[in-house]
């Protein structure tokens, strides 16, 4: 596997690290998840700078929001019970479409 691309599996595990940490911190009124908050996305934009010395930063973007919207709302359903309708799920489902065309098919995915 190419390095940029660890290096977006890893802002993207960050990044949802990141988000989970927020739900659970409460608006940052507790403080060990406040702080996991602010590490977790200071971690994913420290790897997220480093896919982009290789791949287009709109590319990395779609990619890493996409893959992480969809990481959350699984994370959501699973540790925090928030349910998913139908047209959330083909969304997501259109969202992963989306990533595996750029990845499939595209030219555009490195400079």
């Amino acid at each position: 596997m190419p390095t940029h691309y660890l290096f977006l599996i890893l802002a993207v595990a960050a990044e949802t690290v990141g988000t989970t940490a927020l739900q659970a911190s409460q608006q940052f009124s507790r403080l060990m998840p406040s702080l996991l908050a602010v590490a977790g996305y200071a971690v994913a934009f420290y790897f997220l700078a480093l896919t982009l010395r290789i791949m287009p930063v709109g590319i990395v973007y779609a990619m890493w929001s996409g893959l992480g919207i969809v990481f959350i709302a699984l994370i959501g359903f699973v540790a925090f019970g928030q349910r998913l309708d139908l047209p959330a799920l083909l969304g997501l489902a259109m969202i992963i479409g989306g990533i595996a065309v750029i990845n499939l098919f595209s030219g555009s995915t490195t400079h």
